[in-house]
């Protein structure tokens, strides 16, 4: 029996211990949540959780909605392509970020209809679904950061004209060194427009205030994704992510009765994470502590415990 993307929304307080009651408790993400270094002090000044709300109004017109193109040409415009930043406080952010990761794939592994689908399509949608999922538990619990600009690295004529050395072909020893010491390879640095284009989606589900079953309807259309290819059940993903837009559009009739432009902000929030790239989630989120590690093992790591 299929199951509505309804009961999506009673998810969120699952604690699975994943498959066959097994705890990964020697996974590359648990280990950085039982770390024992983490400085408190640190979170409390640079982790920023918010404990208000802001209540988008009804009455006024949606946010015109900006492509990725047009976001990265605006900050291309003033430089910002070229300009890095990294984290302040990146073991504070990778742990906060690690157990909103972890508390993803318990929830996309108890969605019932998700466990009737084969291996293969569950892989192939958790690959490819897992950095819009994790920016949209990070906007849920409101889990904010700082950055620093760093200095960016000179383009391929600055390198000719002074005779500077290409650091790309340094990049396998430093990979390198990063699995072995477990996040010795710091990153140079994320772009600016990237960093911008996280801190604007953020700022969009915070403006918009988005309830916990908004959010279980939003992973559901996110997760559930008919275009990418090799899919077996692929008709069957379908009607999921159809089921999931309608799911929310009649709750949100049902909430926001008042507010006839709710649904189409949500849509709209969900269109900017298009302009987010699972490397730069990788690279912002998870390399400054763990290094170089390949997150699609780290999800199948935590997923089903390989």
């Amino acid at each position: 029996m299929r199951s509505s993307p309804a009961a999506m929304a009673t998810l969120e307080g699952c604690h699975c211990r994943g498959t066959g009651g097994r705890s990964n408790d020697h996974s590359i993400l648990y280990s950085i949540l039982k770390s024992d270094s983490l400085a408190v002090t640190d979170e409390q000044h640079h982790l920023k959780t918010s404990s208000t709300s802001c209540t988008s109004s009804s009455s006024s017109p949606p946010p015109p909605a900006s492509s990725p193109l047009e976001l990265r040409q605006q900050a291309c415009s003033c430089g910002a392509a070229r300009r890095l930043g990294t984290l302040r406080a990146p073991q504070v952010t990778c742990k906060a970020a690690s157990a909103v990761l972890v508390k993803t794939l318990r929830f996309v592994k108890n969605v019932p209809c998700f466990r009737e689908l084969p291996e293969d399509d569950q892989l192939t949608l958790v690959r490819s679904g897992w950095a819009p999922l994790l920016m949209l538990g990070l906007a849920q619990d409101r889990v904010d950061f700082d950055t620093a600009e760093t200095a960016a690295e000179p383009s391929m004529l600055q390198r000719i004209l002074t005779g500077l050395p290409d650091r790309r072909s340094d990049a396998p020893a430093e990979q390198s060194r990063g699995r072995g010491g477990g996040g010795g390879g710091v990153a140079a640095g994320v772009s600016l427009v990237d960093i911008q284009a996280i801190k604007a989606f953020l700022k969009k589900c915070w403006t918009l205030d988005i309830s916990t079953k908004e959010y279980a309807y939003l992973k559901g259309a996110v997760l559930f994704d008919p275009d990418l290819e090799g899919l077996r059940f692929l008709h069957y993903i379908q009607s999921l992510r159809r089921e999931s837009h309608q799911a929310l559009n009649e709750h949100v009739k049902l909430i926001h009765h008042a507010d006839t432009t709710r649904f189409a902000k949500l849509l709209i929030a969900l269109s900017m994470l298009r302009a987010i790239s699972p490397q730069v989630v990788a690279q912002l989120f998870f390399k400054p502590v763990i290094g170089a590690v390949n997150m699609e093992e780290v999800l199948l790591e935590m997923f089903y415990g390989k």
